[in-house]
């Protein structure tokens, strides 16, 4: 069966064709600045990688020029080749605790719920709506950040406000990449052959930390909403609540320039006046900066703290992974967060946490991009007290098997 997975954003639709249940992925892009005059495509095919600019008005306009394009591929023959669409939804609150088959009622609650993730639901709403538009009888499934979190404890996702708020206002912990954490979970436990106590670390430009038992996640650090947590690409993280309104009144914002500040100005960027990219950092670090040095530090020393708050939490977590953009390819990264944990017994083994140490495995490294993706690998030494691993995720599959095993139950 041939499944898109789709994520969409506010002007973007990220895609990838994958053919189940043999995981091959056929053919993957992006269509970007959807609306806008300079809008654009890239498409990866059979190693290749095509751009083109294209005028899409709208998310529809790029629904049916991205199924065209596959057509022109010679991947699918018509629409009606494609027999389901997975979507990725940022928030199902706590109602949804599973992937669901999408109809109308699942289409009013995820619009009920857009008070809770006013940046992202809307969007992926209109990815959703877009293509049963254009592909009116396939089945669409929605994969839901938020729902691998609904197995958190109370006491985990409660705040200390007032009890009212959460039970009219929905106010409570709810993470996400949650998507994400399952991915890792499962793929250890294929691994390992059993479930084992998981400290996951979803380092990206987006960041979070998971405490895995069971194969379910007991705690992460994101919260309410995505800005929460650990230091991010362009999220300032945990902070004390009570600076927003002493900002607003010292520079006279309003409480929405703060919060724009707090989610696309602050963390690496914020703290560097660089770049949200840590590769950018690495090299000022690298190059001796003293916000560059102060940021990577501290960076690190969040992540650290939840490390070892959740190793707690998990009586002794048995691994550590490190997953998505920064966890899987920064080697500097990785090396500040294990040594900052040698007070427990964990150790690095540096050759293997090094992309040189790829060599040994038989891996050609891409030296511009650093690109390591798809090499799992133990980074640890063999006395360390937690093995690490390095495991890429892979949202865009878990997207897809789920709405393959949906349309199949």
């Amino acid at each position: 069966m041939k499944i898109l997975s789709v994520n969409a954003g506010s002007s973007s639709l990220k895609f990838t064709l994958i053919e189940l249940p043999d995981e091959k992925v056929i053919i993957s892009g992006t269509f970007e600045k959807i609306g806008l005059p300079d809008s654009f495509y890239t498409i990866k095919y059979n190693g290749n990688k095509d751009k083109k600019e294209v005028l899409l008005k709208d998310h529809t306009d790029a629904v049916k020029y991205l199924l065209d394009e596959l057509i022109n591929y010679k991947v699918i023959n018509s629409y009606e080749d494609i027999d389901g669409v997975g979507h990725r939804l940022v928030h199902g609150g706590d109602k949804y605790t599973e992937s669901v088959i999408i109809d109308d009622d699942v289409l009013s609650t995820v619009e009920k719920l857009v008070p809770l993730a006013p940046l992202h639901n809307p969007a992926n709403l209109v990815g959703v709506r877009s293509f049963k538009e254009v592909l009116p009888n396939t089945p669409m499934v929605a994969v839901f950040d938020t729902a691998f979190h609904q197995t958190m404890d109370k006491e985990e996702y409660l705040y200390a406000v007032p009890y009212e708020w959460y039970e009219r206002y929905g106010v409570r912990r709810y993470g996400f990449h949650g998507t994400s954490h399952r991915f890792i979970c499962e793929k250890m436990h294929d691994m390992l052959g059993e479930h084992k106590k998981i400290i996951n670390c979803h380092i990206g430009n987006g960041a979070s930390i998971c405490a895995i038992k069971n194969g379910k996640s007991i705690a992460t650090s994101m919260g309410f909403t995505p800005i929460a947590g650990v230091i991010m690409g362009t999220r300032c993280g945990d902070i004390d609540v009570g600076l927003i309104p002493y900002v607003m009144s010292s520079t006279g914002k309003k409480f929405d320039e703060v919060m724009t500040d707090l989610n696309k100005k602050s963390g690496i960027l914020g703290l560097t006046g660089v770049s949200s990219d840590m590769r950018d950092v690495e090299e000022g670090y690298n190059n001796r900066d003293p916000r560059c040095i102060t940021a990577i530090n501290m960076y690190a020393k969040r992540i650290v703290d939840y490390i070892v708050m959740y190793n707690a939490l998990l009586e002794g977590a048995d691994y550590i992974t490190f997953t998505a953009g920064v966890g899987e390819n920064s080697d500097v990264m990785r090396d500040l967060i294990i040594k900052r944990l040698n007070f427990m017994g964990v150790k690095l083994d540096p050759e293997k946490n090094s992309t040189r140490g790829l060599a040994a495995l038989g891996v050609k490294i891409d030296e511009e991009a650093n690109d390591c993706r798809g090499v799992e690998r133990l980074i640890t030494a063999e006395d360390s007290s937690i093995p690490c691993y390095i495991i890429p995720t892979n949202e865009e599959l878990m997207i897809a098997k789920d709405t393959y095993d949906l349309i199949n139950k």
